[in-house]
């Protein structure tokens, strides 16, 4: 009887766990060459010298209501009642709204502790998107489009930057919940497999497969040495085989992260403080709280582009019925938000950190219900922090309702042309041959806001 070919060695080992789901596929695909690099998650250098090393993104999901949270509207209020445009009467904004930080900008009681850290942030009140459904704006604002799939945004930043740390994935989403567009939000499509982010959630097994399931460590490095030998004896006349080479190095990021990401996902050496800057009870493994920090964790440790989704697909900031549901989410997310942006900045880490927060869309001014709001993709609000951008200013402008951008509007492709300028990037340059042609994430459209750049 012949013995395990190679291709039945790496099943037995994936069956063992040696090897993660998510790597597996990319590991077991066909021998061809997917470009000219040999290890495709090796640091690369971007087009020019960028102000940011990294990504944070905080996605909350469902929609925010602009005019309830960064984008004041007193004739909104005023008209409270009155029939809009489409028959509905338009709702008043619900909180009250102050100037924070010496930059002065105004945004509502739900964001106390956000609004304390305006003098560092970018608010962008004028975001454009393509779509008014849930699964369509989200699929558009991760990947650029909202009609088929496409790479996202933490994918394109990975293969274009490649990782810092070869333990830990260069791309990594805290995710308590499955959100619109499901794993499509941060899957690689066309790009190496290896690029696909990895979700992370909150509990016992954050990640599958995480802990060993051989009976011990001598075990597992038996086993990864007869995997080597393999490996080296397939090599000796496939030198010139980037995909070889690629899944041997993926083969590694896998054990790597079997070390690396227990010590990561520890919270017992932060100190008192620091858990009290998230709002983080000492033993949390969850809450929004616990994503933020772990995020601040991954990125001093070299990941790339770290991606925290709010809930998920149901019980968001979808607030149909009604709108006063945003406070609930809202004291969620607050606290831990700004603690991350004053934990990076206290360890200097937040000029080399893009911190952008953003939603699928907004809200409309008039009811959904009597105490509801519709999706809105329009007009609404996001904002930027650190990596490069100006802090204490607003860039673009709503009508007095908040309906439509009146002023610097800004599209989500170019959020997306920003984004990769920030991090060093043309954005028209940086692609990936795909079926005959060139692919971009921001296809055939976006432009850098300038006005924003420090």
């Amino acid at each position: 009887m012949n013995g395990p070919n190679r291709r039945q060695v790496i099943r037995s080992l994936a069956g063992g766990s040696i090897l993660f789901p998510g790597l597996l596929s990319g590991l077991l695909a066909e021998d061809q060459a997917r470009g000219d690099v040999v290890d495709p998650l090796a640091p690369k250098s971007p087009h020019y010298a960028g102000k940011a090393k990294r990504v944070i993104m905080l996605h909350m999901s469902g929609g925010v209501s602009q005019m309830d949270t960064f984008d004041p509207k007193p004739r909104l209020t005023a008209d409270h009642g009155k029939p809009s445009a489409s028959g509905k009467p338009y709702l008043g904004t619900l909180w009250k709204f102050s100037p924070r930080g010496e930059c002065g900008t105004e945004v509502s009681d739900l964001f106390p502790h956000v609004g304390a850290c305006m003098d560092d942030i970018c608010l962008i009140r004028s975001t454009r998107a393509d779509h008014n459904d849930h699964t369509q704006a989200t699929l558009g604002l991760h990947t650029g489009s909202v009609s088929v799939a496409r790479p996202s945004l933490g994918s394109w930043v990975s293969y274009g930057l490649g990782t810092e740390n070869r333990n830990l994935p260069s791309f990594v989403v805290l995710a308590p919940q499955v959100p619109y567009a499901g794993i499509q939000a941060w899957g690689s499509d066309f790009l190496p497999g290896c690029h696909q982010g990895t979700r992370v959630q909150a509990g016992a097994e954050p990640i599958p497969d995480l802990n060993r399931r051989v009976p011990s460590a001598r075990v597992q490095e038996a086993e990864l040495a007869f995997l080597g030998k393999l490996n080296r004896r397939h090599g000796r006349d496939r030198s010139a085989d980037p995909a070889l080479a690629a899944r041997i190095r993926s083969f590694e990021t896998a054990f790597g992260m079997q070390r690396a990401m227990p010590e990561v996902l520890d919270l017992g050496q932060e100190t008192d403080a620091t858990l009290g800057l998230y709002g983080l009870e000492r033993g949390s493994n969850k809450g929004f709280a616990w994503q933020c920090l772990i995020a601040r964790r991954l990125a001093e440790r070299g990941v790339r582009f770290v991606e925290l989704i709010d809930v998920g697909s149901s019980n968001n900031w979808d607030a149909h019925g009604n709108l006063r549901s945003h406070e609930k989410h809202a004291r969620n997310v607050d606290k831990p938000i700004a603690g991350l942006l004053k934990d990076l900045k206290s360890r200097g880490m937040l000029d080399e950190t893009l911190v952008l927060w953003t939603t699928e869309f907004g809200r409309t001014p008039f009811t959904d219900s009597p105490d509801g709001r519709s999706h809105q993709n329009t007009a609404f609000s996001t904002w930027m922090a650190g990596g490069g951008v100006k802090g204490g200013i607003v860039h673009g402008k709503t009508d007095d309702h908040g309906a439509k951008v009146v002023e610097d509007e800004v599209h989500v492709h170019d959020l997306h042309a920003t984004v990769l300028h920030l991090l060093g990037f043309d954005h028209t340059r940086l692609t990936h041959r795909h079926a005959g042609r060139d692919f971009r994430l921001t296809d055939v459209a976006g432009t850098v806001v300038d006005q924003i750049l420090a």
